[in-house]
């Protein structure tokens, strides 16, 4: 087994706040502030949303052609791991830096603004720009913008985009290419993401409601996170990453749930850790019907139903391609002891009514911790994250020293 690697930095924007004093501080309280219902998005109603409030900085002189909201939102987590990057620079030359980003809208709503405007004009009037909307123009944007030459691009595969960034950014380091990487996801708001999920009979009528009997969808956030991954170490580091690809349906996942047991088993295997060492389980929990039973039932397979798990996604909303960058970031908080000195766990937030159909789990409520507290010795979680296509990807990231 290879070394793992560091995570050294983190840089996060969501909807429950900025930074990661802010955002430790509500993830374990449990806040739902973050979630408001906005019109606009779907016609003829109003949906709960999760959108990032702090102002967003502008694009550096000179990526005018990038300047959407999705790389402003990207560009104010980036800001918060900057000092960090600089010093990563300077001890390994600015060339061996890569920089891994996921997504999945881009710049899609500045997209919709310019269509919107060619058809009532006639013509692209506006200021869009395929810089904008390109699927790959975060990557490109976040390595101009910090001024890192050296390998960059976007991966983009819905859901899973910004968990599989930490792997490809890993193979980069492994096989001598660069030194360290920026790896994160970003994901915005935009009318074709919720009216794509509205279609699908997707989105909640309220607010989401993850594992219940009553789930009736999700609510669509916005967000941001990025990390430092280094060869160095560091308090978190990056111990497992398991991939897998079921293909079982366009947009429904396998009712079994055998590609994400497949992803959790790899790993824990890649991690060279049982069932037994997680201490907590972050869950996809997008709160729709088929992703949740699957779910479960692989999460029960694998761990039973003493290890405490919780879905996030019930207080920032499913962020979609920032997702799994999203929620590695909340386990980098939880395993981190200057942010989580108390040793507490993100709660599931929920009506408390279980589906008779769904194996049990220990679904933890506000207020739960370690047992007997932040560990002295190491500690591992897991995090979840499926996307369309069956493309999964399971992350595990821990503390202090494994056999």
């Amino acid at each position: 087994m290879s070394r793992p690697l560091g995570l050294a930095a983190l840089g996060l924007a969501t909807p429950i706040g900025t930074g990661t004093d802010t955002v430790a501080d509500a993830l374990f309280a449990g806040t739902r502030d973050g979630l408001r219902p906005r019109s606009g998005f779907v016609p003829g109603r109003a949906v709960h949303v999760g959108s990032v409030d702090a102002p967003l900085p502008p694009v550096p002189a000179g990526l005018g052609t990038y300047d959407c909201r999705n790389n402003r939102l990207l560009l104010l987590a980036l800001e918060q791991i900057r000092d960090a990057v600089e010093t990563a620079a300077a001890r390994h030359g600015r060339h061996r830096i890569a920089v891994v980003i996921g997504t999945s809208t881009s710049g899609m709503a500045e997209a919709e603004a310019g269509f919107t405007a060619m058809r009532r004009d006639g013509a692209w009037t506006g200021p869009f720009h395929y810089d904008q909307l390109a699927t790959g123009g975060p990557g490109e944007f976040a390595a101009r913008a910090l001024g890192l030459p050296g390998p960059a691009f976007t991966v983009a595969t819905a859901c899973s985009s910004s968990g599989k960034v930490f792997a490809s950014a890993r193979r980069l380091i492994r096989a001598g290419l660069c030194d360290a990487a920026v790896v994160g996801g970003a994901d915005t708001l935009c009318g074709t993401t919720l009216g794509g999920f509205s279609a699908l009979e997707a989105v909640s009528a309220g607010l989401s409601n993850p594992f219940s009997a009553n789930r009736d969808g999700i609510n669509i956030g916005e967000a941001a996170a990025v990390f430092l991954l280094t060869a160095e170490d560091a308090p978190v580091r990056l111990l497992g990453v398991g991939e897998s690809s079921d293909a079982h349906h366009v947009s429904a996942p396998d009712p079994e749930g055998h590609g994400a047991l497949a992803a959790m088993r790899a790993a824990l295997d890649d991690a060279g850790l049982t069932p037994a060492d997680i201490a907590y389980v972050n869950l996809h929990g997008t709160a729709t019907a088929l992703n949740d039973s699957m779910e479960g039932k692989a999460v029960h397979a694998l761990f039973g139903d003493a290890t405490p798990c919780s879905s996030t996604k019930a207080m920032t909303g499913h962020t979609l391609g920032a997702a799994g960058a999203c929620e590695a970031a909340f386990l980098w908080l939880a395993l981190n002891p200057a942010h989580n000195p108390d040793g507490r766990l993100p709660p599931h937030l929920w009506d408390g009514a279980p589906d008779p159909e769904i194996p049990p789990l220990n679904l933890i409520g506000p207020g739960a911790t370690f047992s007997g507290g932040l560990p002295a010795g190491p500690a591992a979680m897991l995090s979840n994250s499926f996307a369309f296509g069956g493309s999964n990807v399971a992350l595990v990231l821990g503390r202090g020293e494994w056999r």
